[in-house]
């Protein structure tokens, strides 16, 4: 069934728009309602990215949370990652994080984690969903039973800590020159702090957030800034997280961009190398390269894959036992350390790869050639385009043309109303011809 607020990541939209100061305060009260369970004093951690509209949402979930008897301990700018440890760290019965992740400022977004750390399920959120719209009144705490916030100073340090505690205690960097570009965003402190700890000679981009420039020409979603960096400085590696820094992308030394699927493989064949994959395979989405397949299917592993958004690879990991998933676009899950993707936590494991091996970011993190991929977006302003019937038939028409020879996945996104239209291959012509046909007839339907 549709639902209204929620998508494959929480509640996002744009800032005062979709996602208004009443709507958080109604997902304060209906969350908080629902996580009020047992006689102990109930507490919600909140964490928020760079954006200016944060303050806005922040304080309205503050109130919906303390007028259902909920204390409220406010972590500032932390990265998602860092809301999902410090959930469970600090007995919370609830952890909040305010991002749109990798969209520009003007968005904004209300992720939920359970008091485990992980995101909430699919029935846990249509729970709230169905307060959201009621009339909560009769459900507001007596004066006395009201909650209390409290603003935490110093957590950045106890998540550093924790990202470091991944490695080996004697494990150190020194030498290694990484450039880190932080989007901007939520990693702004914790990710050059941590790298600097650890002994890399650091250089910081993306590291001034002004409430308006999270994501914007920086990040992973914008890498031309890291790599040309990179070259710059002649840096032996470069790291790009997101707004909430919760995926992350590698730049090799000559200043290639390194994706999702290759870290995977570098992760994958280290754990297997040293017996540390609890599966023999690895999870990752529908849009994850064939070439990633192919290769880990050369070492005797296997690629489960699912539907496009972290939560839906987490869900398989943990349903199946894997400890190794994520997605192409940087969402690098290793369940050995956290609950959800984490930026920091993966670049680390990977630069320790690296230094292991002795050999350069561009020979470790290529692993396999990827077939021709092509991705391009349509974007709509209502309606539903795929079920359009010249839409219909060109996505069968290029089906056809594609036969065994490389795979077709149209689908719309569950964060911005755009449909997404990929095609791979052995044949880069015949992948881009099948693309240009869909797109075609996508874009024609959205405008009518």
């Amino acid at each position: 069934m549709a639902r209204t607020y929620f998508g494959t990541d929480g509640i996002r939209g744009r800032a005062n728009g979709i996602l208004t100061p009443e709507l958080a305060l109604r997902v304060g009260m209906a969350a908080g309602f629902v996580f009020h369970r047992g006689e102990h004093r109930h507490r919600v951690v909140i964490g928020k990215d760079t954006r200016l509209s944060g303050y806005m949402i922040e304080n309205a979930l503050v109130a919906g949370f303390t007028s259902v008897g909920m204390d409220v301990l406010l972590l500032g700018p932390m990265p998602t990652p860092a809301v999902a440890m410090l959930t469970h760290s600090m007995r919370a019965d609830l952890g909040v994080m305010i991002s749109a992740s990798h969209n520009p400022f003007d968005d904004n977004g209300i992720k939920l984690f359970g008091p485990d750390g992980y995101k909430l399920s699919d029935a846990i959120e249509s729970e709230i969903e169905d307060l959201i719209n009621t009339d909560m009144s009769s459900r507001l705490a007596q004066p006395a039973q009201m909650g209390r916030a409290k603003r935490l100073e110093s957590v950045h340090a106890r998540y550093i800590e924790f990202a470091k505690r991944t490695l080996p205690r004697n494990q150190s960097f020194e030498g290694i020159r990484v450039v880190v570009d932080c989007a901007n965003g939520a990693g702004y402190r914790v990710a050059p702090e941590a790298l600097w700890e650890l002994g890399c000679e650091v250089i910081a981009i993306g590291d001034k957030p002004d409430g308006f420039n999270i994501n914007h020409e920086v990040g992973s979603t914008a890498p031309e800034a890291l790599m040309a960096k990179v070259r710059e400085v002649r840096a032996d590696i470069g790291i790009a997280l997101d707004g909430d820094a919760d995926r992350v992308l590698i730049v090799d030394e000559k200043g290639h961009l390194v994706d999702g699927d290759q870290l995977m493989a570098v992760v994958a064949e280290s754990f297997q190398d040293e017996g540390r994959l609890t599966r023999a395979g690895i999870v990752a989405t529908v849009m994850s390269n064939l070439g990633l397949e192919r290769h880990l299917a050369g070492r005797g592993l296997s690629l489960v894959r699912t539907p496009v958004g972290d939560r839906y690879v987490l869900e398989r990991m943990r349903a199946d036992g894997y400890n190794v998933g994520g997605e192409q676009s940087g969402h690098i899950i290793l369940s050995d350390y956290s609950t959800t993707g984490d930026g920091l936590v993966a670049a680390l494991q990977v630069l320790a790869m690296v230094q292991r091996r002795q050999k350069p970011v561009s020979e470790v993190c290529h692993c396999f050639d990827p077939l021709p991929q092509i991705l391009k977006n349509v974007r709509y302003k209502k309606g539903r385009p795929l079920e359009d019937d010249g839409v219909i038939k060109a996505i069968a028409a290029a089906e056809l043309k594609l036969n065994s020879h490389g795979r077709l996945l149209i689908r719309p996104s569950g964060t911005e109303p755009v449909i997404r239209v990929m095609g791979e291959g052995d044949d880069r012509a015949l992948v881009e011809s099948v693309v240009a046909d869909v797109v075609e007839a996508v874009g024609s339907a959205a405008a009518a």
